[in-house]
């Protein structure tokens, strides 16, 4: 009679409990939401959290706070959501760095990609472009190459896992011999070819183009298999390296086991927002293209991503750190 009785209870406790926890994610957000960027402010992936951010805010009703948390890659932002609470208050921007290329970049990565995320939607696609300060000597593709081969240890900063294995290719498809130099985000990297500390650096399209227009770097090529229409006088890496390629996703990610209801009313909105036509043409003129995928095909893309990235960084030659 007692086990009866308590599994009745428990029944009880049950059908109490399950209403109140639909409603409160019918109810969601009640809240400040935080979007953890794992690279600095002015980064590509910062650029557009900011730009959906706004919009969730004004949707929701609720704060967006776009908190960026730099450092090892974008380990230490992905590592701090995977360890939040799963009620959809933190979320992260998401890139192949933090969720591909880093298992094979790092020997113990503090996180894993798949396991302790809930995708929510991949928002963007880009590419990189070869920088060089205004007053480097080379002025095209060929002239670079062979001022490079001519000046062995030319000084290549990177500070994302896209940006590693361009530096990298550099060498495996290029034949240069380049010393590589570690920084904690791209935007860093490219100041300091500005100042004429490093010669050469990789910035996604978004953070490149910018600086590109006001004459502050100078475009060599691109990472994109073929030449992109924003810079049609830069050709692609790929027609003097054959198999040069080093094309990048952002996406917003939540903590693993997040409520479904939640991650498909983030999903609902962020999608509306995306297939604006003046948010395309806002994204397309820093040269980041919408591509989005839903919750369930984004993370089977992750995964298939994880495969693709492994292969790029061991073909590179680069030593798990």
């Amino acid at each position: 009679m007692k086990t009866r009785l308590g599994f009745l209870a428990a029944l009880a406790l049950l059908g109490v409990a399950m209403p109140r926890a639909l409603a409160a994610d019918d109810n969601y957000p009640t809240r400040q939401i935080k979007i953890i960027v794992p690279f600095p402010a002015g980064a590509g992936p910062d650029n557009v959290a900011r730009l959906l951010g706004q919009h969730l805010q004004d949707a929701f009703g609720q704060t967006v706070l776009i908190e960026n948390r730099a450092g090892a890659l974008g380990s230490l932002g992905a590592q701090e959501v995977a360890r939040s609470a799963p009620d959809g208050y933190t979320l992260v921007m998401g890139t192949n760095t933090t969720h591909a290329s880093n298992v094979a970049t790092f020997k113990n990565l503090s996180y894993d990609p798949v396991k302790d995320f809930s995708p929510v939607i991949r928002t963007t696609t880009t590419a990189m472009v070869l920088l060089v300060k205004p007053s480097f000597a080379p002025k095209d593709l060929p002239e670079f190459l062979e001022y490079a081969k001519a000046h062995p240890g030319l000084t290549a900063g990177y500070g994302s896992g896209a940006s590693q294995i361009s530096v990298a290719q550099l060498q495996s498809r290029g034949g240069l011999s380049v010393v590589a130099a570690s920084y904690r985000g791209v935007p860093q990297a490219m100041t300091d070819v500005m100042a004429g500390v490093i010669d050469l650096t990789f910035g996604d399209f978004s953070v490149a183009i910018p600086q590109m227009q006001g004459g502050t770097l100078r475009g060599i090529g691109v990472t994109s298999p073929k030449r992109n229409e924003l810079t049609p006088g830069l050709p692609a890496l790929a027609e003097a390296m054959p198999g040069f390629e080093a094309t990048i996703w952002y996406g917003l990610l939540a903590p693993a086991n997040t409520p479904e209801a939640i991650v498909n009313k983030i999903y609902a909105e962020s999608k509306k927002f995306l297939s604006m036509p003046e948010t395309k043409a806002r994204l397309a003129n820093v040269g980041v293209t919408v591509s989005t995928m839903p919750p369930a095909e984004f993370g089977a893309f992750i995964q298939s991503e994880i495969v693709r990235w492994t292969r790029d960084v061991k073909a590179a030659g680069i030593e798990p750190q």
